[in-house]
């Protein structure tokens, strides 16, 4: 694939003929399609699996974190738990252009309690528009089941928001699965996921989710809102 080139019909075969491809063969041709390839980690569940499948594969590949500088403790000490087991060598730390102190004089005090919307287009967004500028295409650990928005993800598909390529090597699995992998490969996690936590992002905007509720239902309690706007 040229660099900088978006080929739609090309991405389009890709996604037909590696739909029931496995994860790593996925990403062992996102490798060999898009030169300037990067992968976003949250160090979720999802995220470890493919930190450990890219490791093996790509260790090269330039890996990037948002930290929007209000992530729980344990997430930055599995970062540094992947950091010790994988290496990984092109690790970018991607941090919002405001402080949280400059943050509160131009907005208030605790914008997340008021407008999560903005607070995580400030922390989150922004950062990540300007990272994924220089790529030309990343990965994602978008599961279809995990959310109705995420229902339609492709294994690689256009990113019309970022005008990139997108790979999402895990749009097939289900949860069992990536436990599975976790369980199986001796992969870490983050402890929050055992207490009730299967989505974790900034811990001002994520709670606990009770049985039975969506697994996405402890982000943004009480607001209409269960993305952050970095893949809708």
């Amino acid at each position: 694939m040229a660099q900088g080139v978006l080929d739609t019909d090309h991405i389009a075969r890709l996604a037909t003929e590696l739909e029931y491809a496995s994860p790593q063969e996925i990403l062992q041709v996102a490798v060999q399609e898009i030169a300037n390839l990067t992968f976003a980690c949250s160090f979720g569940a999802e995220d470890m699996v493919l930190l450990d499948m890219l490791m093996s594969i790509a260790p090269q590949t330039t890996v990037f974190y948002l930290d929007t500088d209000v992530l729980f403790e344990e997430t930055y000490a599995l970062r540094d738990r992947a950091v010790a087991k994988y290496g990984i060598p092109n690790l970018l730390q991607v941090r919002p252009k405001l402080t949280l102190e400059e943050q509160a004089s131009q907005f208030g005090d605790a914008l997340w309690e008021r407008d999560p919307n903005q607070c995580c287009n400030i922390r989150k967004v922004q950062p990540l528009t300007e990272t994924l500028a220089k790529f030309d295409g990343w990965i994602t650990g978008i599961r279809r089941e995990q959310a109705p928005t995420r229902a339609n993800a492709q294994v690689f598909e256009v990113d019309r928001k970022f005008n990139l390529v997108k790979v999402n090597p895990l749009a097939t699995w289900t949860e069992g699965q990536v436990w599975k992998y976790i369980r199986d490969h001796d992969v870490p996690y983050n402890p929050l996921h055992d207490q009730g936590y299967p989505s974790i992002g900034c811990f001002h905007c994520t709670r606990p989710v009770k049985p039975g509720e969506d697994p996405r239902s402890g982000r943004w309690a009480g607001f209409e809102k269960t993305e952050c706007g970095l893949h809708k």
